[in-house]
């Protein structure tokens, strides 16, 4: 995994978010050990309001296996100031047969070693004429 101290802020965030959910769909390891790869045991995120710890994390990447979306992720611009990163990306996702944008606004720090150790996100999903094709 990367560092976010040695990478680029934008590719540091593209390649979490695409490294974590390739992981995530590549087999059937256990999702427990995939949160723990990219995230400390201690992650809180707030994602739109909502409180997610490590519990409810590994609990999200049930519907995540099922519905085994394809993405990618179109950052738009990113900083960095020591463990800390702010981003604004969109996430663009196909989902059965059904294409999805939604617009994301990342604040979150970073261990040493690149695994996520908090988060604030706020999304939005982007309206049909808003969304680009997924790739």
């Amino acid at each position: 995994m990367n560092r976010l101290s040695d990478t680029d802020p934008r590719k540091f965030i593209a390649d979490f978010v695409m490294s974590f959910t390739e992981d995530l769909l590549r087999d059937d390891e256990d999702p427990a050990a995939v949160v723990d790869r990219y995230h400390t045991p201690e992650i809180v995120q707030i994602a739109d309001g909502h409180r997610i710890d490590r519990d409810k994390l590994i609990a999200h990447t049930r519907p995540v296996r099922k519905n085994r979306p394809t993405c990618r992720v179109e950052v738009h611009e990113a900083l960095a100031d020591g463990d800390a990163l702010a981003a604004r990306y969109t996430l663009h996702t196909r989902m059965r047969g059904k294409d999805l944008s939604i617009e994301a606004h990342f604040f979150g720090h970073f261990a040493e070693d690149g695994r996520m150790r908090r988060a604030h996100i706020l999304t939005r999903t982007l309206p049909a004429r808003e969304a680009a094709p997924t790739a």
